[in-house]
């Protein structure tokens, strides 16, 4: 958000909606390999590149129709903290450890503090929307021990 990584240059997803002709899967298929790696642990970014770059499967959404995360959570596989915050919180833990060997290391504590701003921006939405309990609180000291 505030930093000029990250510009508009990627690819694009196509405009049409539909499943291409020559992917081998069908959506049953599809859905099944998906819960068979989130019961191995994968998280939902994985499995889509995995079925992308093993399956040949380039957009999960036009096979089955919904989403890695909606199929997820219909079959009662989503993780407990969705998988952005808990990337955020890694990052936030990673560079507060680093904050205690570098006490006066500035940049980091400025990396630390646009961590947990994003971490506050993204649970208040997903406790708006459900995904997180509403009694659900971020702790820097507890992000550590959560993630291991």
């Amino acid at each position: 958000m505030y930093s000029g990584k990250r510009g508009k240059s990627g690819s694009r997803k196509p405009l049409k909606k539909t499943a291409p002709s020559w992917v081998r899967l069908s959506a049953k298929e599809a859905e099944m390999l998906i819960v068979k790696m989130a019961k191995e642990g994968m998280p939902a970014s994985l499995i889509g590149l995995t079925l992308r770059d093993k399956y040949g499967v380039p957009d999960v959404e036009a096979l089955c129709g919904k989403s890695v995360t909606k199929i997820l959570g219909e079959k009662k596989q989503l993780p407990e903290l969705p998988e952005d915050v808990t990337a955020l919180m890694r990052r936030a833990a990673a560079i507060n450890k680093h904050l205690l060997e570098n006490r006066h290391d500035e940049t980091a504590r400025r990396g630390l503090h646009l961590a947990e701003s994003k971490i506050h921006r993204l649970v208040k939405y997903y406790k708006r929307n459900g995904r997180i309990a509403e009694e659900w609180k971020y702790d820097l000291t507890q992000a550590g021990y959560l993630l291991g």
